[in-house]
């Protein structure tokens, strides 16, 4: 079986900026509500926490506050993605010193290696830092797709635990659970087919809606994790406008302007990023009412 640390639905957080600055008491704040949310983990600095525009110092104290305030209380998979293997080992050298549960990586972007090179990188990884490390795969962004043969190869490796499946195929968790075996970790990376892909055996999401509306990602996630899928088609059905609405807009200007409308944090996000456009704001109301969030 699958380690239960890696299963149900972990945050990936946004990063609260207060004038430019990082807001370390709002990040706090966010932290705090997830866990009593009943969240069952959380992911700082991934793409949702704009990690993209954060300096190296930023990066390592975002991850240092998650772990300090969840203080055992959920497990932390630290985002250390990048695409420089050499700076990647780095990030992965820092979120264990500092005592992650395990980190997130990204398949390298831009550079678009090929199979070959990310199976080297991901090798390299699991050589340098004894850390649980969960594959991230979301071709839309990075521009490579790590292929499921490729993925097999990894399960291999006594590191690489898991994935994040951010490709919206609904065959490949089939897949990958057969190609991989049954403990290796295959978590959602889309929150609107996350219901579809545990149905298919992954086991849980990395989601960003569930920064908006904790309670409700954490019930539906139980309900499918215990296979009553009448229970969380109930929740889907109040979640799903709210999963489109937070990506109307380039993320996390969405979340971050759900979030400001809670009370919870500025709805600053860095350049090049722009707030949520004004034309999206009213729909992003409207799903958080229809989600018992407003």
């Amino acid at each position: 079986m699958a380690n239960q640390l890696f299963t149900g639905v972990f945050t990936a957080l946004v990063t609260p900026f207060q004038d430019g600055a990082l807001d370390e008491d709002g990040f706090r704040r966010l932290v705090e509500r997830q866990i009593e949310g009943g969240v069952h983990g959380l992911v700082p600095v991934g793409t949702t926490g704009e990690t993209a525009t954060l300096t190296v110092e930023e990066h390592r104290r975002v991850t240092e506050l998650c772990i300090e305030t969840a203080r055992g209380r959920a497990p932390v998979i630290a985002g250390c993605g990048g695409n420089s293997t050499a700076e990647v080992i780095e990030l992965l050298r820092h979120a264990k010193a500092v005592g992650a549960d395990g980190a997130l990586v990204v398949t390298p972007y831009y550079n678009r290696p090929s199979q070959e090179g990310l199976y080297r990188h991901y090798a390299a990884l699991n050589e340098a830092v004894q850390i649980p490390i969960l594959i991230y795969n979301v071709p839309s962004r990075t521009g490579v797709d790590i292929a499921n043969d490729t993925v097999a190869r990894l399960a291999r490796l006594p590191n690489i635990v898991g994935i994040k499946d951010a490709t919206g195929d609904m065959s490949r968790p089939s897949l990958m659970r057969l190609d991989c075996g049954e403990d290796f970790i295959l978590l959602s990376g889309d929150d609107p087919s996350a219901l579809a892909y545990v149905a298919h055996g992954g086991h849980g999401v990395i989601s960003v809606t569930s920064n908006v509306a904790p309670e409700v990602c954490a019930v539906q996630m139980k309900a499918a994790m215990g296979a009553d899928f009448a229970g969380a088609l109930y929740w889907q059905d109040r979640l799903i406008r709210l999963h489109k609405a937070l990506f109307l807009d380039a993320s996390p200007g969405p979340t971050k302007f759900a979030l400001a409308q809670l009370g919870l944090c500025s709805p600053e996000v860095r350049l090049p990023l722009a707030e949520c456009a004004e034309a999206v704001r009213p729909k992003v109301l409207d799903a958080m009412r229809e989600a018992g969030v407003a």
